[in-house]
């Protein structure tokens, strides 16, 4: 917040001094002739004091209204109409205040005669004051309202963002319970067997939380950690099914170090074992395909199903899940799904160089 203030202190700084600089140039070259017998040094000097004098009822009638009377005109409600009155008063004031400091000081003391008198009301002096400082004033104002409709697009978008990072973190928090439940599911089934590969796939699971607490929280991690996890879980869920189910897993990838969002790809493998293998009485196969060229990935996956089995809620809400990660995470991506009588299949294709930076 602090920063923030001298900031604005600074481009307000910076205004008024580009504006002198500015005015006390015009004042040097409309005054020139009348003091060609004056050195350039001491024509300047005296165009800058006259400015630099001038300046103070421009910059008192033009805070006032930047912060008096701007956010009452641009309101609407009853204090518009008083604002206005006001606005009016505070001028009117400032023009005469304007014109005693050039008819009694800055013409008598600064140019000491050089410019002879002037009189203190002159309706075509007046109508150059008032266009002076509306000038000034209403540059500010615009100034200010451009500087505040740029902050509130710049909030609007970081609020639009955070917004959607909240809902990413809820949407991986949703996926990481429900795969933990599962797999414990599955230790339970293998302790009540009392077999021996339970120690083994306690091991393996405890490797596969300590990714999903740490590296998941990571917004891309490279694809072959990836597909060591999917290898993990594979290989967690293959020891309850022993020869009845049959996995395949073929990958062609040409760069291990391309970046991809963390756990994206584990909500379809985790719904071919629940909803497929799981639920079949016989036989079964979960086929993978994963192709990665030049950032283009693709990912098929196909499992066995029980004849005419209806799609439950949980695969509804993993599928969408993980569907709106999509939407979130990458601009350019395509999600196929196919639910025959007794194949389901995911067709996935993703750029992964189309990230979004949410």
């Amino acid at each position: 917040m602090k920063t923030f203030a001298l900031k604005r202190i600074y481009l307000h700084i910076v205004f008024w001094i580009v504006y002198l600089a500015l005015d006390t140039a015009l004042i040097y070259l409309w005054f020139a002739p009348d003091f060609s017998k004056l050195a350039f040094s001491r024509q300047l000097m005296l165009s800058f004091v006259n400015n630099a004098i001038s300046l103070i009822p421009k910059i008192l009638f033009t805070y006032y209204l930047l912060y008096c009377s701007l956010p009452k005109l641009l309101s609407n409600n009853a204090e518009r109409n008083k604002a206005i009155f006001y606005l009016i008063i505070v001028l009117i004031t400032a023009l005469l205040f304007y014109q005693a400091l050039a008819v009694y000081f800055i013409f008598p003391v600064i140019y000491k005669g050089l410019m002879g008198s002037m009189r203190y009301f002159s309706l075509v002096v007046f109508l150059e004051d008032f266009m002076e400082i509306g000038f000034v004033s209403s540059s500010a104002a615009v100034l200010k309202q451009v500087r505040l409709q740029l902050a509130n697009k710049e909030k609007e978008k970081n609020l639009i963002k955070e917004k959607l990072e909240t809902e990413l973190k809820f949407l991986r928090n949703q996926t990481n319970p429900h795969f933990l439940f599962n797999t414990l599911n599955n230790i339970y089934a293998l302790a009540r067997k009392k077999s021996d590969e339970t120690a083994d796939v306690v091991m393996k699971l405890s490797k596969l939380l300590r990714f999903m607490l740490y590296e998941s929280k990571n917004e891309h991690i490279k694809i072959s950690d990836e597909i060591k996890i999917l290898d993990d879980y594979i290989e967690l869920e293959k020891i309850r099914y022993n020869e009845r189910l049959t996995v395949s897993f073929l990958r062609e990838i040409d760069n291990e170090n391309e970046q991809i969002a963390p756990l994206l790809l584990i909500p379809f493998v985790e719904n071919a074992f629940k909803h497929g293998a799981n639920q079949s009485r016989f036989e079964s196969f979960i086929h993978l395909d994963m192709k990665l060229q030049n950032g283009m990935f693709d990912f098929y996956i196909e499992n066995t199903k029980e004849q005419n089995e209806k799609k439950n809620n949980d695969e509804n809400i993993g599928l969408a899940n993980v569907k709106r990660q999509l939407e979130l995470l990458y601009k350019e991506h395509e999600v196929f799904i196919e639910n025959e009588a007794t194949i389901f299949k995911v067709s996935l294709k993703i750029n992964l160089n189309s990230y979004a930076n949410i």
